[in-house]
């Protein structure tokens, strides 16, 4: 008897966490942070539902903290297997996981020492830094494509999934009787889009965990780069800077692309431009290194001697100094910082200086869980809590949908027509319960089994 309970990113967006159980052996794939609304942030907390013990392994789909950021825990907690994902996800696992235990401790510190937590004047991290560090040998690389036994009965297989460096489908295989193939899509990214090659199509299933982050809704058919475009004149006109909260993994990299080529073809002027996160700027080599994972443009960007990811007057904001002087730069100017949802990081002091100041463009241009610093302005709050103050709204908010890294459902319908045929079983995850519904609603119009899974519900599949 196979079965998958599932842990996480269930009726939600964040939390990726599935359990696959089959003949004594548990294989989890992913082990994210709930992330959002703090009703969801309080799982992060709980007793794992299973004994970390009793699994023997760990796949990971990526490195974004809402798939991979609970790997510490797990480990603390008892997990001693190993962790399979590509060797672009070990190096930016490498980044991030200590990253988010640094932030976490500092949050704890800034809490304690302001007295935000009434209810608990000695705050805790959720983990620590020496917590991410001690989980990080247990990474074990898999090239795509190479089939491997993670745990008695159950092998993997990699393939590409086109959402950030590294990020994969996992295309598992249950030994049975009788033999069962699953497929995760983890976060499946777009077609046609810069520095990663499109989503692989997809290999034969009998089970479908799916993503449905933007499930009835479609991206704007403008070009992302032509809103950027208009953003970065808009900020120009104003006289002030242009605010983009980005994830340090991913958008990052995207938009300094964008911006490059856009210099390039003469259709922005070469403003300063700051990455304001020590993760994005030591994150953007491993984007360059990993070259069999471009794609054929970036290939074609390299031959020329072009520095992809370079825009003209990029500088690097590694410090806190370096990053608390960005508060005196006037003009016009971009600032990149992380996180991406404004949960967190950097781009909290940079929101908290220049939101009062109308002469500032805050550009979203990514996904924004309910919850979220960047939900609440991407829905006009007047005022936003950044460090236990309500700080005014009184900066130009916008958004670009287009430059997500996730499919829209146009793009993942048109994934889903890559299968040979239909897997007996879909299931719906990663979504909120409106997108959720509006991907039930197109799978079963084509009469595939489509279910949305309940938080912690186990449904057996074979």
């Amino acid at each position: 008897m196979a079965s998958i309970r599932f842990l996480g990113a269930a009726g939600t967006v964040t939390g990726s966490r599935f359990l696959v159980e089959s003949g004594g052996s548990r294989v989890l794939v992913d082990a994210g942070l709930f992330q959002g609304l703090k009703e969801l942030r309080l799982r992060n907390r709980a007793p794992w539902p299973v004994d970390p013990r009793s699994i023997d392994a760990l796949v990971l789909t990526h490195a974004h903290i809402d798939h991979s950021g609970a790997l510490p825990l797990l480990f603390r907690d008892g997990f001693s297997g190993a962790a399979h994902c590509t060797p672009a996800t070990r190096d930016l696992c490498g980044l991030l996981l200590p990253d988010s235990g640094r932030l976490q401790e500092e949050e704890a510190r800034y809490a304690n020492r302001k007295g935000f937590s009434k209810h608990a004047p000695n705050a805790l991290p959720l983990y620590t830094e020496k917590d991410a560090l001690a989980a990080l040998p247990a990474l074990a690389p898999l090239p795509y494509r190479r089939r491997v036994e993670v745990a008695p009965g159950i092998a993997v297989t990699f393939h590409r999934a086109g959402h950030i460096l590294g990020s994969a489908l996992v295309a598992m295989e249950i030994a049975g009787p009788p033999r069962l193939r699953i497929l995760f899509s983890g976060d499946l990214g777009r077609y046609g889009v810069p520095i990663l090659p499109d989503p692989e199509p997809a290999p034969a299933a009998d089970v479908l965990v799916i993503e449905s982050t933007y499930g009835g809704k479609r991206h704007p058919d403008a070009s992302p780069a032509e809103a950027l475009r208009d953003e970065v004149r808009s900020a120009v006109s104003r006289g002030g800077a242009l605010v983009i909260p980005a994830f340090a993994i991913g958008r990052t990299q995207e938009v300094l692309f964008t911006l490059r080529d856009l210099e390039a073809r003469g259709e922005i002027p070469a403003l300063p431009v700051f990455m304001d996160s020590p993760m994005a700027v030591d994150a953007t080599p491993i984007y360059l290194a990993h070259r069999a994972d471009h794609d054929d443009e970036m290939a074609r960007l390299f031959a020329g001697g072009v520095e992809p990811l370079r825009p003209a007057r990029l500088a690097f904001a590694r410090s806190p100094a370096q990053s608390k002087a960005l508060n005196d730069v006037r003009g016009p100017c971009v600032i990149i910082s992380a996180s991406g949802m404004a949960t967190g990081g950097r781009v909290l002091h940079h929101l908290k200086h220049r939101l009062p100041d109308p002469r500032t463009t805050v550009l979203l241009v990514g996904f924004q869980a309910a919850g979220t610093r960047g939900w609440s302005l991407q829905n006009g709050a007047a005022t936003v809590r950044i460090h236990g103050e309500d700080v005014p709204v009184k900066a130009r908010v916008a958004s670009i949908t287009g430059f997500s890294a996730h499919a829209d459902e146009e793009e993942i319908r048109r994934w889903l027509g890559t299968f040979p045929l239909p897997p007996r079983r879909t299931f719906l995850v990663h979504g909120e319960p409106a997108a959720l519904a509006a991907a039930k609603e197109r799978l079963d119009a084509w009469g595939w089994a489509a279910h949305v899974p309940a938080h912690l519900e186990r449904v057996e599949i074979a």
